[in-house]
């Protein structure tokens, strides 16, 4: 008989990777993805801990210190690193809340239109017939007025605040998530385990819920990631017209609003509620760009 050290050694092949793990290994390959999911979580900090990270109240105003450029202009206060606005309030303090008003509107939007948009877009792709004319036509009367004239018209209707900034901004979204999930929902119908849990007797609500909305997931992410940045820019639009948020709320912009008299004489005033703006909208859609690749195995990189 051969001896021990004669046989050859046993090989062992790795375990896959577990989804979580492929999705974060496909995910990080994109470093502008990376990138964005970084500043993207540093901007839900400063909006979690504004009133700790805050020097000042948003509101409050300090007389004889209005217009004060940033730290690294001359005539700036230590105070005041980036300096004060028009009637003397603190522009990092004013930033940082600003921040939990404009992602608080961007979240809100994206769950409601989520909710509502799934919901309706099964019912139109399980149900089809009229119920499913009806519900496309009116997403395709919603998507084909212009988006920011849509909110307008609804503010205009039900009045400026911020809940109907929330409202007007969802309606003019939901199409997206509508459309999305009855094509998803439609492709998934067409397959063989649809079929066979059709045969098994399952209920139509659990068949919409529990076997066909979990396949419909990963485009549904990506268009909910996407959706946030156009929330928020739809709402800094409507601020910026007066018709979002209203003074003294210090919502991103609301605050462009308050300050375009200054562009020229102060530019900062306006130049970082628009940075804040840009930088937040860029970092999602970069983010948004990672999960779309790292959940679609056909646009994952080898």
């Amino acid at each position: 008989m051969p001896s021990d050290a004669s046989l050859p050694a046993a090989t062992t092949t790795p375990a896959p990777p577990g989804p979580i793990r492929a999705f974060w290994r496909a995910f990080r390959e994109n470093r502008g993805a990376v990138l964005g999911l970084a500043v993207v979580s540093l901007i839900f900090f400063i909006a979690v801990f504004a009133p700790l990270l805050a020097p000042y109240n948003p509101t409050e105003q300090f007389r004889g210190f209005s217009k004060l450029p940033p730290f690294w202009v001359e005539g700036s206060d230590p105070r005041f690193i980036l300096g004060t606005d028009a009637v003397g309030r603190d522009m990092l303090s004013r930033l940082m809340y600003g921040a939990r008003v404009s992602l608080f509107i961007g979240l809100s939007v994206m769950v409601v239109s989520m909710v509502v948009g799934v919901a309706l877009g099964l019912v139109s792709a399980f149900f089809g017939g009229f119920i499913d004319v009806l519900i496309i036509r009116i997403m395709d009367l919603v998507m084909a007025i212009p988006s920011l004239v849509l909110a307008i018209l609804i503010i205009a209707i039900i009045g400026p605040n911020l809940t109907n900034t929330i409202v007007a901004v969802t309606i003019v979204g939901l199409p997206r998530y509508v459309r999305l999930v009855r094509a998803s929902a439609l492709t998934e119908l067409t397959k063989d385990y649809v079929t066979a849990a059709k045969v098994s007797g399952v209920r139509k609500f659990r068949l919409m819920t529990v076997t066909v909305l979990p396949n419909c997931l990963a485009p549904l992410i990506v268009q909910a990631a996407l959706g946030l940045s156009d929330a928020i820019l739809e709402a800094a639009g409507l601020g910026f017209l007066g018709l979002g948020a209203q003074p003294p709320t210090p919502e991103w912009g609301a605050m462009l609003a308050d300050t375009r008299d200054l562009m020229l004489s102060h530019p900062w005033v306006m130049a970082f509620p628009g940075l804040a703006i840009l930088i937040t909208v860029l970092a999602i859609n970069l983010m948004g760009d990672g999960l779309r690749d790292a959940l679609d195995p056909r646009l994952r990189r080898s």
